[in-house]
């Protein structure tokens, strides 16, 4: 290596930069110069450099990958530690869900408790009602000859829906239950009390009608109450919403603008009916009467 001095490297330093420009500013005016001798030139750099920048594409590529995969692995680690968790918890509750099933069935034995019978239901396909006197309404492709009949309930995968008001053939119209006719007796499950569900033709329907003692509480669940005698007891609806204060409406479970298919059941709730009591007569009774003669009525020696 030839020896050079500080004060040449300085100098050449200084050079590099001049330099540098006259040769941009000369290739610049050969390529203006001479096009395609410049285009050519321009190729064969292109060519040279290629394999250069596929590796370094390449590595920045595979880099990224590795970046990517480390991260993936650290939420990997974190979800399966989470979800270690909740299973753990999971299983807590499944042994004391158990606990409760086993204790549950030996009360039932020890009080030959009654069975109810398991409701017999069809599902359908819900399509547009584009007809009908109700503005909240859908049809079921499934009528009579599938075994719906009128006042069938109608569930959705998370709640009710609403109830078979028409029924034809091979379809059927649901009232849904956000529709303004459709009025439900209620429950609210944590303070025990009984309200009327009122449709609006909105989203969300309006409790009415509950004891000013005991008002619904955020957010507590809404269930089907057997008061009237047209729904069983316990069907979950949705949950208190307070839209303005003193104005409770429900959040129902069920999409009912999204409705794509439900479940018609068959409670057999007209199928329940009470025991006579006794000394009871029935109104039929007297009408007869009415039919016997007269000398029957007057009894012997009062004939006039």
């Amino acid at each position: 290596m030839v020896p050079v001095s500080i004060q040449v490297r300085q100098a050449l330093s200084k050079l590099v930069l001049p330099v540098l420009l006259l040769m941009s500013v000369g290739i610049i005016i050969a390529g203006q110069a001479d096009r395609p001798l410049a285009d050519k030139a321009r190729m064969r750099v292109a060519d040279v450099l290629a394999p250069l920048w596929s590796l370094l594409s390449r590595t920045q590529t595979d880099s990224e990958r590795l970046v990517h995969g480390l991260k993936e692995a650290r939420n990997l680690a974190e979800e399966n530690h989470r979800l270690s968790a909740e299973n753990a918890n999971l299983r807590r509750w499944y042994e004391v869900a158990v606990s409760l099933a086993r204790e549950n069935d030996t009360l039932k034995t020890e009080l030959h408790w009654v069975p109810e019978p398991t409701p017999a239901f069809v599902t359908g396909r819900v399509v547009a009602d584009s007809g009908g006197i109700y503005a909240r309404a859908v049809l079921l492709v499934a009528g009579t000859s599938s075994g719906v009949q009128t006042g069938n309930i109608a569930l959705a995968a998370n709640g009710l829906a609403g109830r078979v008001t028409e029924v034809g053939t091979h379809a059927a119209r649901i009232l849904l239950i956000n529709d303004i006719a459709s009025r439900l007796p209620v429950e609210l499950e944590s303070s025990h009390a009984a309200a009327i569900m009122v449709g609006d033709n909105s989203p969300l329907p309006r409790l009415l009608y509950y004891s000013q003692d005991t008002r619904p509480i955020e957010g507590e669940r809404v269930v089907t109450s057997d008061q009237a005698g047209a729904f069983p007891t316990g069907i979950p609806i949705g949950n208190v919403h307070y839209l303005h204060p003193g104005q409770p409406v429900v959040q129902p479970f069920a999409r009912l603008d999204r409705l794509t298919m439900l479940r018609v059941f068959d409670f057999g709730q007209s199928e329940i009916e009470p025991p006579e009591a006794p000394g009871h007569v029935p109104l039929t009774r007297p009408h007869r009467a009415l039919t016997l003669p007269f000398k029957t009525l007057l009894g012997p020696g009062q004939e006039g």
